[in-house]
């Protein structure tokens, strides 16, 4: 069996641009689909696809999913960015949805065999005060769901209608802090998405404290930091919400201060998820040897797929780490699919980060996993059990506006992490 083809397809069904690759075969109609999408950059991912690992692919055989991995790995000499990443990914998650597909086995059967019949799942309450909040917590309980992310006013307390030159806070804003909307300059002179990590870092523990004033402890909370605040601020915040019993806090830190992360480790109790932004295996080492953090967050198709991910996987136990691979809108339901098969296949799985699928993904994404109950189910088909209907995905093609979210600006237009 011989690669016949390997090419990307680019689709916005929910508006998100995702990246697909499909890998071809000389069997007839043998393929596989793998997820590739960089929301950001995905023209450059298609490129990357198309001009490179297409030409260097064609010809081999797609069975030897460890040896062709490596060989685009290093095929670029430079390696560990999130471009060539991304493309990896794409290909290596084919060649496991080809191989599940030849063997007639699901791809978590293939990884080990499962674990557990079906993953954990959050959602994101979100809102911009905390009845908002707390009534889309009340909604998902509702639905059956057992774990719930919470945040107010967007990452790191974002003031949305700051975002052209000289705009200023409206009253439908009321995230904005006194401060903030007392300037006069600079706030506003920049472009971007302006947000205030006092008011922040403020709001979040009373909003912990509401909710679970109103639903108790039977529901797992979680929050995102973002990195959107100073360490010190971050391990203050860590402290705080200890008495609220979160599931994790993610993103506390910037992947790179790992001194910062032994400082949290020794002051809070609060578990700790990091990963989103790793490509590299020396950011997530001594966070996982030094069980600096409680669970990996990682990107899969940001490491390069499963071969890399189901390795990081089995570091992580080790240490005592579980997973919880990031999941949100922009990763493809190929994406989640292959999240899923990991999730059932790994011992120490934490818990899944999921989105709702609406008609549009459901319709190009036949074979798309169904949540019941708090709880993400597998199809069962073979390879990967997913699909992507070519004919349907062409109705969305994608468009690459400017990225404001990433534009992220303290009050005074300083540029920060996003």
């Amino acid at each position: 069996m011989k690669i016949t083809n390997v090419r990307p397809i680019l689709t916005a069904p929910d508006g998100i641009a995702l990246v697909i690759v499909k890998v071809e075969t000389d069997q007839p109609g043998l393929y596989g689909v793998g997820c590739a999408t960089f929301t950001q950059r995905p023209t450059l991912v298609a490129k990357a696809v198309e001009e490179y690992l297409a030409p260097l692919l064609k010809g081999r055989d797609p069975a030897n999913i460890e040896d062709l991995w490596h060989l685009m790995y290093v095929n670029s000499y430079w390696r560990n960015g999130p471009v060539l990443n991304n493309a990896i990914s794409g290909v290596d998650e084919a060649l496991w949805d080809i191989k599940g597909k030849v063997a007639n086995m699901p791809v978590y059967d293939l990884l080990g065999g499962k674990c557990r019949d079906a993953a954990m799942v959050y959602r994101h309450a979100d809102g911009r005060e905390p009845k908002e909040v707390l009534d889309n917590v009340l909604k998902y309980q509702a639905e059956g769901a057992l774990a719930v992310r919470l945040q107010m006013g967007g990452y790191g307390g974002r003031v949305k209608d700051i975002n052209k030159k000289n705009s200023r806070p409206t009253k439908k804003a009321p995230q904005a802090t006194h401060r903030m909307k007392s300037m006069d300059n600079p706030q506003g002179n920049f472009p971007g998405a302006y947000y205030d990590p006092d008011w922040y870092a403020r709001s979040i523990p009373p909003l912990f404290d509401y909710v679970r004033s109103k639903i108790g402890f039977d529901l797992f909370l979680l929050h995102d930091i973002h990195e959107r605040l100073a360490p010190i601020d971050a391990i203050r915040m860590a402290k705080e919400l200890e008495q609220y019993r979160l599931f994790f806090l993610e993103d506390p830190l910037a992947p790179d201060q790992i001194e910062w992360f032994r400082r949290l480790r020794e002051q809070s109790a609060t578990p700790i998820a990091m990963g989103e932004l790793h490509n590299n295996p020396l950011e997530w080492k001594p966070l996982i040897a030094e069980q600096l953090i409680d669970f990996i967050r990682s990107h899969i198709s940001q490491l390069g797929g499963i071969t890399p991910a189901r390795k990081l996987a089995a570091l992580c136990e080790a240490f005592g780490v579980r997973t919880a691979w990031h999941g949100p809108g922009d990763t493809s339901p190929v994406g989640h699919a292959a999240n899923l098969h990991l999730d059932l296949a790994c011992q120490n799985f934490g818990i899944q980060e999921m989105i709702f699928f609406g008609d549009p993904l459901k319709e190009v994404f036949p074979g798309i996993p169904e949540l019941h109950n708090g709880y993400l189910w597998p199809n069962d088909k073979p390879g990967l059990g997913i699909d992507i209907d070519e004919k349907k995905a062409a109705k969305y093609p994608i468009s690459i506006p400017p990225i404001e979210w990433t534009q992220s600006r303290w009050p005074d237009g300083t540029i920060w992490t996003p």
